[in-house]
C-alpha cells in the first residue's frame, strides 16, 4: 500500500485528498498546522466584520471524515528529507512514497520584518480578527477624544499594496465608514475617515487590464479612497507610514504588498525562485524527485507561459486534483500526464454590489460582475452550511448596509497569563 503525505489543508491539499480518499491501495496522511480549511478569498470580509470566521472555515477532520484511508494530523512540518523520503514535524516523523507540498505563502516585508507589528497582513483567521479589532477600535478611540489631531490620526487608514487584497480592503473600509458606521457615533463623523491605498507600481491591480484598473480606481475614489501610485513606503512604525520625505500619521496600517513562500523549498536544497517558490516540472513534480509534487502558491509553474501561474484558488484546486490523478495513474501502471491550467479568469470586488472580472477578452465591471463574483464564491465554499449563512448575511447586508460581526475581541488572555505568571513567581 502506497503512503501519500499531503502537507497543507488548503485548496490544493484538500482536493487532492478527496480524490485519493477511499482508495484501497493508498494510505493518505494530511498534515496542517491548523485544524481547519480556510476559504481565503473571503478572509477580508472577516477582517471587515461582514462575516464571522466560522462562516469561511471548516474543520479538516469534518470534511474528510467519510474517507477511511485518510489520517489528519494537526502538526507543523519542520523539514523534508528527499533522500530518505521522510517528513519531519514537531511531534512525529513519517515515511512517504509520494509527497504533495501545498504549504502556501506568507506576507513578505522586503527585509523589514519589524513592520509586521504595525502593519499586519491578511493570510489567517487570527490576522483577520486582529485587523477587525484594530479597525473597529480606532473608531471607538476617536469617539472618546475631543482632540482634532488625534481624531484625524485615528480615522486615517493606510493600506500598503494595490493588488486585489489591498483593493478589497480599501473598498470595504470605505463602505464601512460611509454607510455601516455613519449613524452609530455622536462625537465623530465616520464619513470623514481617510482611506489611503498605496501602490509602489504605476497603477493598482497590475494583473488586470489597464481599463479595469482605471475603473477600479474611479470606484474606489467614489468610496472616499485616495489611490496613490508610484509611492514607495520607506518606513512603518506605531505612528504611521513614511513615503520618502512625506509622513502619513495613521493609527491603522494594513499590509497587502507582497508574499514569500514557505521556507521548506530552500531547506530541501531544490531549485526555487526569488520568492522561495519551488520550480516544478511539467507534471508538477520536482526535478530529480518525481515522487515529490508541489501545488498552489508554493509552486512556480511556467511551462509554456511567459510568467508563472498566479497564486489563485482555481490554480491550487486544479493542481491538487491533477496531482492526485497522476498518482492514481502511476499506481495503476499508467504514464503520467502534464498539467494544463484551465484559466477561469480573475475577480476583485470593490465595496458592496461592485466588482471587476477579467476572463480572456471578456471584461466586466459593476453590479453584474458583482453578482457573478457572489455566485462563484458561494459555489466554491466547502459546506452547505457555509453557503447558506454567507448567502443570508450578504442578502441582509445588501439591503440594510449592516454588518453582523462587528465584535471587538481584545487579547485579554495575554494580560491574564502575564499576571498569573507574575503571581506564581511572587509565590
Amino acid at each position: 500500500m502506497k503512503h501519500v503525505i499531503i502537507v497543507g489543508g488548503g485548496f490544493a491539499g484538500l482536493n487532492a485528498a478527496k480524490i485519493l480518499g477511499n482508495k484501497t491501495d493508498i494510505r493518505v496522511t494530511l498534515i496542517d498546522n491548523h485544524n481547519h480549511h480556510l476559504f481565503q478569498p473571503l478572509l477580508y470580509q472577516v477582517a471587515m466584520a461582514a462575516l464571522s470566521p466560522a462562516e469561511i472555515a471548516v474543520p479538516i477532520r469534518r470534511i474528510l471524515a467519510g474517507y477511511r484511508n485518510i489520517t489528519v494530523l494537526q502538526d507543523e512540518v519542520t523539514g523534508v528529507d528527499p533522500l530518505q523520503r521522510t517528513v519531519t514535524a514537531m511531534e512525529c516523523s513519517l515515511h512517504y512514497d509520494y509527497l504533495l507540498l501545498a504549504c502556501g505563502v506568507k506576507h513578505a516585508y522586503f527585509g523589514h520584518e519589524e513592520w509586521e507589528e504595525y502593519a499586519p497582513g491578511l493570510k489567517t483567521i487570527e490576522q483577520a480578527t486582529e485587523i477587525r479589532r484594530r479597525v473597529l477600535n480606532v473608531f471607538e478611540a476617536a469617539e472618546r477624544t475631543s482632540d482634532c489631531g488625534k481624531q484625524r490620526k485615528n480615522l486615517t487608514f493606510v493600506i500598503v499594496g494595490g493588488g486585489p487584497t489591498g483593493v478589497e480592503l480599501a473598498g470595504a473600509i470605505g463602505e464601512i465608514s460611509r454607510y455601516t458606521l455613519a449613524k452609530d457615533f455622536r462625537n465623530i463623523n465616520p464619513r470623514q475617515a481617510r482611506i489611503i491605498l498605496i501602490e509602489a507600481g504605476p497603477r493598482i491591480l497590475p494583473s488586470f487590464s489597464e481599463k479595469l484598473a482605471d475603473k477600479a480606481t474611479h470606484d474606489l475614489t467614489a468610496l472616499g479612497v485616495q489611490v496613490r501610485t508610484a509611492s514607495q513606503v520607506t518606513n512603518i512604525d506605531s505612528e504611521g507610514v513614511q513615503i520618502g520625505d512625506e509622513r502619513l500619521e495613521a493609527s491603522t496600517v494594513l499590509w497587502a504588498a507582497g508574499v514569500e513562500a514557505s521556507p521548506i523549498g530552500r531547506s530541501m536544497g531544490v531549485e526555487t525562485d526569488r520568492m522561495g517558490r519551488i520550480v516544478v516540472e511539467a507534471d508538477l513534480s520536482i526535478k530529480n524527485h518525481p515522487e515529490i509534487f508541489v501545488a498552489g502558491d508554493l509552486a512556480n509553474f511556467s511551462h509554456g507561459r511567459a510568467t508563472p501561474l498566479p497564486g489563485l484558488a482555481p490554480v491550487a484546486l486544479q493542481q491538487g486534483r491533477f496531482i492526485a490523478r497522476n498518482i492514481l495513474r502511476e499506481t495503476a501502471g499508467k504514464a503520467r500526464g502534464n498539467f494544463r491550467y484551465l484559466d477561469k479568469g480573475q475577480l476583485a470586488t470593490i465595496g458592496r454590489s461592485n466588482a471587476i472580472i477579467e476572463l480572456g477578452s471578456m471584461r466586466l465591471n459593476g453590479f453584474l460582475a458583482w453578482l457573478i463574483w457572489v455566485f462563484i464564491h458561494i459555489y466554491y465554499l466547502i459546506s452547505f452550511e457555509n453557503k447558506f449563512f454567507v448567502t443570508l448575511h450578504w442578502v441582509w447586508s445588501f439591503f440594510n448596509f449592516r454588518r453582523g460581526a462587528r465584535l471587538i475581541i481584545n487579547k485579554e488572555w495575554r494580560f491574564y497569563r502575564k499576571n498569573t505568571d507574575e503571581k506564581h513567581k511572587e509565590g
